[in-house]
């Protein structure tokens, strides 16, 4: 398995598109239930196959990734060779974790007690692989916004 199993509420999500999966693997309703309790090992590939399928594909069409922790944001931009990274570091009792502290950091990006750091690299492994691993360690996938606010903020000094 490349990723991990997605979780029972992500198949619950996904349960028409894992349906059209099992057909198109010849596998119909009536066989996915005697599979589930005659092979369940079976069932388990399966589902780890889909799994992976469906990973691949949110990991290609993922753009951006943000993590954030009380003093510190990681923003990423996930281009196809290489990843570039933001780093904001806050030296400032504030949480940015909490609305008052998220809405502090966007009014005050330029204060003194805030450190923004950059960095771009190519991917050691294959993309979608280290995107997961990013993903795993607790980032989220975003739309961007706040990478090209600080990109564009950062890029004229």
């Amino acid at each position: 398995m490349k990723y991990r199993q997605l979780t029972k509420e992500q198949f619950v999500g996904l349960h028409e598109e894992f349906a059209r999966f099992l057909a198109s693997q010849n596998i119909d309703k009536n066989e996915w239930d005697a599979l589930k309790r005659e092979k369940p090992h079976v069932a388990e590939d399966e589902m780890n196959v889909f799994s992976d399928v469906v990973w691949d594909d949110v990991l290609t069409k993922t753009a951006y990734l943000e993590h954030f922790s009380p003093k510190l944001v990681n923003l990423f931009k996930c281009e196809d060779e290489e990843i570039h990274r933001i780093v904001i570091k806050i030296d400032k009792e504030v949480n940015v974790l909490e609305q008052e502290g998220f809405e502090w950091l966007l009014k005050n990006p330029t204060d003194d007690t805030i450190e923004i750091l950059r960095g771009s690299k190519a991917y050691q492994e294959e993309r979608n692989v280290e995107l997961f691993d990013l993903i795993e360690k607790g980032s989220n996938i975003s739309k961007g916004e706040l990478y090209e606010y600080f990109d564009r903020l950062t890029s004229n000094s």
